[in-house]
């Protein structure tokens, strides 16, 4: 196998490490709560309350039901093996920033009430990749932010308060990830792949005086001071 093919797999491969980890996780504390008849939403988001500080931290792993897990469980892997892959530099930053900060949000402007589920990281991932590959104006990187904004787009609906409050959504923990992707979108968009510089080589306007496509030499000129001899 070709040694660049197999780096790239490897790369690709390696993307997938920290969102299959998260959900692994998320997917055994539900099987504990299963298992054991727990319930562990008392560590979800308290807004405005020190006993639900921890919330900050811990809602994304906790869900209320399989369905709630189910749905936020491909996003992650996708979403999350997008931001590991094209923006690996920055990506775990970028990553815990948007756990920490959507926690945050959502515990000081949220509604009463307990908070929980991953889909605010969800929406941060989304929303910072659809928006970075326009801000570096890479070529590749707006390919992805098209592709987000055409699986992903019409999570903007989750921001709607009276469409998340009758289906008992947390559209504050959904504006959190949108205002957050944005943002760190926007302060970190120096860091990580940048615009594509143009190959001087490309350019068909300038020519080089030395290429032999272009540099022919003149033909002799005739000597008419001799004789010319015709063949018949």
């Amino acid at each position: 196998m070709n040694s660049d093919v197999r780096d790239e797999r490897q790369r690709l491969l390696r993307s997938f490490v920290v969102p299959l980890a998260f959900v692994a996780v998320i997917w055994a504390m539900k099987c504990v709560e299963e298992l054991f008849h727990l319930d562990f939403s008392f560590l979800g988001i308290k807004p405005l309350q020190a006993d639900g500080i921890p919330g900050i931290f811990l809602f994304h792993f906790l869900h209320g039901s399989w369905s709630h897990l189910y749905a936020n469980t491909l996003p992650i892997i996708v979403l999350g093996a997008c931001l590991y892959y094209f923006y690996k530099p920055i990506a775990t930053k970028i990553w815990l920033l948007l756990m920490f900060s959507t926690g945050l949000l959502t515990w000081c402007g949220a509604r009463g009430g307990v908070h929980i589920g991953a889909s605010a990281l969800i929406y941060g991932l989304a929303f910072f990749l659809m928006l970075s590959g326009f801000l570096r104006r890479n070529r590749s990187l707006v390919i992805v932010s098209f592709l987000v904004i055409f699986l992903y787009g019409s999570l903007i609906w989750g921001i709607y308060p009276k469409y998340a409050i009758e289906n008992n959504i947390s559209w504050e923990g959904h504006l959190a990830g949108f205002i957050m992707g944005i943002a760190l979108a926007i302060v970190y968009r120096h860091e990580g792949p940048q615009r594509e510089k143009p190959d001087e080589n490309d350019d068909d306007d300038d020519f080089d005086d030395e290429d032999p496509y272009w540099d022919v030499p003149e033909p002799p000129k005739e000597d008419l001071t001799q004789p010319r001899y015709f063949r018949h």
